[in-house]
């Protein structure tokens, strides 16, 4: 802080007394707060040595944090001193405002008692208003004083003892006023940091004993304010249940609304769609869901909700008490982790273990029967006929037969398969392509794997192209790639191997120079009662007779 004989203050001093007031506001935890005090006071008030007591539960006074000499830090931090010498201390001496300054001359009679204290030496004073080693300068904290106490100061939370002003000097007017104002808004950070404290033990009590929150209106109103993490209160029961009558800052920042916006909505209207289910089928007492929430910028966030019953001081209504944590990096990670699973890393595409799930999601394994009744039951496909009801016929050894429901068949389209050889026999059924490529080795071979893995990304993103929405082409290994095309007849199947074929033929750009591969394609067909290793299986063997079948020459690439 500038000289007291200057008749301005920088403005530079000014901001960094700012800053300093910010920085106790946002520190994470009371710990961090109070060094955060300490240390303001000799970045911007222009002290070497400062100290915050802090007021037990028990009444005495504890050194919390210390700055300007690690000597004297590792000397007295944590050190106690008796709430009846602190008193003493605090009526003696000349008032200075708020402030306690004690000179030399009287300070001496302090020396022997227990508040833990520095000693520091130097020359005796050469003017009036020299700083004298031994002078002591008091500055306490108190809570803000409640609404119509008349400006009657709070309980005393602590005190900030200060040594040694930088320019040698007893502070004037200005430095004992920023002394004065640092210390009222060091004691809001304090109470603020013991609050938030206090919100965090009690979302652990929440968590554990999943009972009702009983507290007083005041003091639940600020500890759910200053919570770091989203909280809101909805309704619990009747025809409002779930909307939202409550949020903090914390949740208005995470969402990007205001709170009057928020009251407008419950949580079924701000989830996402695709986790309406989610939501509803979490429980309302103890109950945990990961889903996405609405952005105001359209925007989805990945969060974790817990919720909590509370009732209110009266046991009137129930509420919801919500707890809102942004786990948006985390999931990112689980879904990249779960794409990189299921995905090849060269092309992109779905890999071969992805490939069978999607296809064995498609097929159902049909009992099988040895009787010959089973045999006559069975339909053109070779499938168990069906009643009338959608019921299979349990055919059992002594002939009888009953009509029991398949389970495993129920909410089940069975995947059938065009005849074989008819071209519009109208069925459509789920072709299965197995494509391999032609030429594909020589090139490896002639102009290295880059190029190999150049064609092979190429050949990926024109099947992509080629294919409808909603078909899958996955990469089954080395030059080997498969397409899943659901609702095609037999002419239709045979009509997409020729464009993808005719895709696949045309020249490709690999290290700086054009190159050409062939494919053959082998059309299966997926029913219920293969599994997805036999259905590509019989495309693979479709594949070398449709291979087999042309000239050497037409299957090469150049």
């Amino acid at each position: 802080m500038e000289a007291e004989s200057e008749p301005y203050v920088r403005l530079a001093s000014l901001r960094q007394l700012h800053q300093v007031m910010a920085d106790m506001n946002t520190a994470r935890s009371l710990a961090d707060t109070l060094q955060t005090v300490a240390n303001g006071v000799v970045t911007a008030l222009g002290y070497e040595l400062a100290c915050v007591n802090l007021v037990r539960p028990d009444g005495d006074l504890v050194v919390a944090a210390f700055a300007g000499n690690p000597a004297a830090e590792a000397l007295i931090t944590g050190r106690v001193g008796s709430r009846e010498s602190w008193e003493r201390r605090l009526s003696m001496g000349e008032t200075w405002g708020d402030l306690i300054f004690i000179p030399h001359t009287e300070g001496w009679i302090l020396d022997d008692d227990d508040v833990p204290q520095w000693y520091t030496d130097g020359p005796a004073p050469r003017f009036e208003d020299e700083w004298h080693p031994s002078d002591r300068l008091f500055a306490p904290m108190y809570t803000p004083a409640a609404p119509g106490g008349n400006g009657a100061c709070g309980e005393l939370i602590g005190v900030i003892s200060v040594d040694r002003p930088r320019n040698g000097r007893r502070p004037g007017a200005w430095g004992r006023e920023a002394l004065q104002m640092y210390t009222f808004q060091a004691a809001i950070a304090i109470s603020n940091a013991r609050l938030r404290a206090n919100m965090q033990r009690a979302l652990v009590r929440l968590e554990r004993e999943q009972q009702a929150l009983r507290a007083s209106e005041e003091s639940f109103r600020q500890a759910f304010e200053y919570a770091p993490s989203g909280m809101a209160i909805a309704e619990m029961g009747g025809d409002q249940h779930g909307r939202i009558l409550r949020t903090n800052d914390a949740l208005c920042r995470l969402l990007g609304r205001p709170a009057s916006a928020m009251r407008r909505y419950s949580f079924s209207d701000l989830v996402h769609p695709e986790d309406i289910g989610t939501l509803l089928r979490t429980s309302a007492e103890g109950g945990r869901a990961e889903l996405r929430l609405g952005r105001r910028d359209g925007t989805y966030l990945w969060v974790s909700l817990r919720n909590s019953v509370v009732a209110d001081a009266a046991d009137g209504p129930r509420f919801l008490l919500t707890h809102v944590e942004d786990i948006e990096d985390r999931k990112r990670r689980e879904l990249q982790l779960a794409h990189r699973a299921s995905h090849d890393s060269l092309t992109g595409l779905p890999n071969s273990a992805e490939l069978r799930s999607r296809l064995a999601s498609r097929l159902c394994r049909r009992p099988q029967s040895t009787h010959p009744a089973a045999v006559d039951a069975m339909d053109v496909q070779g499938h168990p006929a069906f009643d009338t009801n959608g019921h299979g016929f349990d055919f059992r050894t002594d002939g009888a037969e009953s009509a029991e429901s398949f389970e495993a068949y129920d909410h089940h389209v069975h995947t059938v398969a065009p005849e074989e050889g008819a071209r519009d026999d109208g069925t459509k059924g789920l072709a299965v392509l197995f494509c391999d490529l032609d030429g594909f080795k020589s090139i490896n071979d002639r102009f290295g794997h880059n190029a190999g893995d150049a064609v092979l990304i190429e050949v990926a993103r024109r099947l992509s192209r080629g294919v409808r929405d909603g078909d899958t082409v996955a990469r089954l290994g080395g030059d080997e790639f498969v397409i899943l095309a659901d609702g095609l007849g037999s002419a239709d199947a045979q009509d997409l191997a020729v464009r993808l074929r005719n895709e696949i033929i045309q020249p490709i750009r690999a290290e700086g120079r054009a190159v050409r591969v062939g494919a053959s394609f082998g059309i299966g067909w997926a029913h219920c009662g293969m599994t997805a290793d036999e259905v590509l299986k019989s495309a693979d063997e479709r594949m070398y007779v449709e291979k087999r079948s042309r000239p050497k020459q037409h299957r090469r690439a150049g």
